[in-house]
């Protein structure tokens, strides 16, 4: 009788571990299995008929009765699924289903992504950093700081040249931040000169330990052409304090069409246009994004000769209505603070009514190179030219993707859209994603595609895979996902 290794090598990644009876390799994706290596988690499949909340369904070999599979509703993710290394053999399931009449082929693979990254938009008007600024995860640089976009801090993160272009641990630390973000996890990040901000996918973003609640309604003058009207009639000067652009009602064509009366007031900024003031502070985490606390601090003298007078009333605001006062000349033309009104409290939870919940979103996104598409047909470009003719539709564990313009098949994709716990590692470093290509059957006997590999769903649940049988098939969220209009 021969005896089994004490242990056996795993080729599913360019680490070849060697992993021993009943452990895990390094990636925890691989194990060995009675001498066997196997894929740890199940091949992952959707099934648009289980509603959310419904319980997990696992299928093995042993009880599956071939329920739940019958032709289009099952969609089967490559999660779980094991990947094409060493790239020169089929993906691990190429899958054939009749999907409104049409028979339909999806080839699936979890995807070891050197190249690729997040996209992190986070809703704040606090000020994180300054653009280009790096980002920082247990000290290790892991991106930037990107533009600031309508009411949100944008950060890019990962990518090639801190994976591999950097000391170890800057490449480890990147990939597991990578890999924590995208499975919706928090994680603590710094920006050199600026905050301290904790991201998590669907979660509100935590600046310098505190919780964001609101995304702003828009910039100051966007806040006073939307609320001019509101305030018509009961204050005689509103300022909406912004670091973009603060807005001054009497001044802003809106107030204008309202017929608001010249009110004298001066504000410390750059003018843009007519009640439009750029740079009246320095970015910050105060007032509107600012660095003030004292929204007075953007305020030069009152000028009588255009209308500053004893009694005028004021309100300043922020673009979010977090933080508002009010306050009215005295004899000398400077302003008291008094207690807001009741008529104007109303106008400042409208702006905060209409304020978004704040909210972290990442995206993941990465480049399918040429060895990953040859798990596809022995002709890649064939394939990227498919897939940019919107003949086959790329999907991430079921989920819609954005392939951008241009070369290659650069894909970015919504981690809120994804099954949970979808992506994983190898420590070469790189991310491991799944990927799906769909197509109608002729179009992928056109490609040059596997055809010999071709399965069934049933077989699939009933024999597995390469590295083992084991499956699951779970709801997909949201339901509106673009294999089911296949």
């Amino acid at each position: 009788m021969t005896e089994r290794p004490d242990k056996i090598r795993c080729d599913a990644c360019p680490v070849m571990c060697y992993v021993a009876e009943g452990k895990a390799g390094a990636c925890d994706r691989y194990a060995n299995i009675d001498g066997q290596i196997i894929r740890v988690d199940p091949l992952t499949l959707l099934d648009a008929r289980i509603k959310a909340g419904d319980e997990v369904k696992p299928f093995l070999t042993g009880d599956w009765d071939g329920g739940l599979v019958d032709s289009g509703q099952t969609f089967v993710t490559a999660i779980g699924a094991g990947t094409t290394y060493p790239d020169y053999k089929p993906a691990p399931f190429i899958v054939s289903q009749q999907i409104d009449g049409v028979d339909m082929v999806t080839v699936v693979t979890e995807a070891i992504f050197s190249y690729c990254g997040a996209k992190v938009k986070i809703d704040t008007d606090r000020h994180l950093g300054a653009e280009a600024a790096t980002v920082r995860v247990a000290g290790e640089a892991v991106g930037h700081v990107m533009t600031s976009e309508y009411g949100s801090q944008m950060l890019s993160l990962g990518g090639v040249d801190h994976l591999t272009g950097g000391s170890k641990t800057e490449g480890r630390v990147t990939c597991d931040a990578l890999m924590k973000l995208c499975n919706r996890e928090a994680v603590e990040m710094t920006v050199d000169g600026g905050s301290t901000v904790v991201v998590q996918a669907g979660a509100a973003p935590i600046v310098d330990g505190k919780a964001e609640a609101r995304m702003r309604v828009g910039c100051g003058s966007a806040t006073i052409g939307m609320f001019a009207s509101q305030w018509r009639g009961l204050v005689d000067e509103v300022v909406v304090v912004d670091d973009h652009i603060t807005g001054v009602v009497s001044e802003h064509q809106a107030g204008k069409v309202l017929g608001w009366e010249e009110t004298g007031i001066k504000i410390l900024g750059r003018r843009s246009t007519p009640g439009r003031y750029f740079q009246v502070a320095d970015p910050g985490l105060g007032w509107g994004g600012t660095n003030i606390d004292d929204p007075l601090a953007i305020l030069g003298p009152w000028n009588p000769k255009k209308g500053a007078r004893p009694g005028l009333r004021l309100m300043m605001v922020s673009t979010t209505g977090e933080q508002f006062a009010y306050y009215e000349l005295d004899a000398d033309l400077q302003p008291v603070k008094l207690d807001l009104p009741q008529t104007l409290r109303r106008s400042v939870e409208l702006i905060d009514e209409n304020c978004e919940p704040a909210l972290c979103t990442v995206l993941f996104m990465g480049g399918a190179g040429g060895s990953l598409r040859s798990g596809v047909t022995q002709n890649p470009v064939k394939l990227t030219r498919s897939v940019k003719a919107q003949h086959t539709t790329v999907t991430c564990g079921g989920a819609p993707v954005y392939i951008w313009p241009g070369g290659g098949i650069t894909l970015m994709v919504d981690v809120m859209q994804m099954p949970e716990k979808s992506f994983g590692y190898v420590p070469t470093p790189a991310i491991v994603a799944p990927l799906e290509f769909t197509m109608p059957r002729a179009e992928y006997a056109q490609l040059g595609g596997h055809l010999a590999s071709i399965r069934t769903v049933a077989d699939i649940l009933q024999t597995g895979g390469e590295y083992g049988k084991d499956s699951r098939v779970i709801s997909p969220a949201p339901s509106d996902l673009p294999w089911h209009r296949l």
